[in-house]
């Protein structure tokens, strides 16, 4: 599931966007943001189609097998068992599923050598062979598998990344999120009613936290010349030209939910910053980014412009 750190990473790329643009119109960039919020779902209803065109190939790879010229004992008695499997079945039925599938007009038919790849994999590994002679025939058996072609071949295989990265430019960063949510699927589907059986959610709460995503982009880019003001204060002795772009913004969304976001304690601000600083900014970001902005807070309180609610927010 996306949490506020995801959140907050989203409005970072949309902020540095923002920058980079000549276009300044504002509902431009929320689009995109929300854009790139809907896509991370969009991806994860793609992960689950993969698994039903990949049930489908084992019947393709069945008829070729079949139809070779010399074909052995074995390729005229293949098993089937993948396009019987339980979560599959389910899958196939979900209502909830199969409207994404329409919405995202999602199909792999274009780049079917990707399903064959994953197939082919699979039917290599030891745990597809243990798997169609397996006589546990619970869906809990069933899942293992498709958490198996998730986990170690969709996430592993080169080919599959390469398509990903291309067809979602944010899937290094929005893979983490994509494992909950099949994990999170994995443990809903338990039902023999399709109804019943539920897709993942991308956000805790969804209003909240769209509300949450549009309302710091904005207020951040309404107040960017004040708070481009602030850190230059407090950046004097620093050459501007070698201030990471990256720190100065995640500096700017940090000021903004110490003024503007008065249930978020201010630790959690910080600290959330610093963290997204690890990955996205330079390896002394860190540091860096926490003195600045301790001055900054300084500031800010002793000038009446924090104002929280609530037991700790303040510290």
């Amino acid at each position: 599931m996306l949490n506020r750190r995801h959140l907050r990473v989203k409005v970072l790329q949309t902020l540095y966007s923002f920058h980079q643009s000549e276009n300044k119109t504002l509902k431009v960039f929320e689009k995109s943001l929300l854009k790139s919020v809907d896509e991370v779902f969009e991806m994860y209803i793609s992960v689950l189609s993969l698994f039903t065109e990949v049930a489908d190939y084992a019947s393709i790879d069945a008829d070729e097998r079949a139809n070779k010229h010399l074909p052995e004992e074995d390729d005229l008695r293949a098993n089937l068992k993948l396009q019987t499997n339980k979560f599959i079945l389910a899958l196939r039925k979900n209502p909830e599923y199969l409207e994404n599938i329409k919405k995202y007009k999602i199909s792999w038919s274009y780049d079917p050598e990707i399903v064959k790849a994953i197939f082919s994999q699979l039917k290599a590994s030891e745990e597809y062979h243990a798997y169609l002679i397996e006589k546990d025939t619970s869906i809990q058996k069933d899942k293992d598998i498709i958490k198996y072609i998730f986990k170690k071949i969709i996430l592993k295989l080169p080919v599959i990344e390469q398509v990903f990265e291309e067809k979602f430019i944010n899937w290094p960063i929005d893979k983490e999120v994509l494992q909950a949510l099949i994990a999170k699927t994995l443990k809903n589907f338990s039902s023999n009613d399709p109804k019943e059986n539920k897709l993942a959610e991308l956000f805790p709460n969804e209003v909240e936290d769209i509300e949450f995503i549009v309302d710091l982009l904005n207020k951040a880019i309404a107040n960017d010349e004040t708070y481009h003001l602030l850190i230059a204060q407090k950046t004097k002795n620093w050459d501007a030209e070698r201030i990471a772009m990256m720190d100065i913004l995640l500096m700017k969304l940090a000021i903004t939910e110490f003024e503007h976001f008065s249930s978020i304690p201010l630790k959690v601000s910080i600290n959330e910053y610093l963290e997204i600083s690890k990955e996205f900014s330079t390896p002394k970001s860190n540091s860096f980014i926490n003195g600045i902005l301790d001055k900054i807070l300084a500031d800010l309180k002793s000038s009446d412009k924090i104002h929280k609610f609530g037991r700790g927010l303040l510290e």
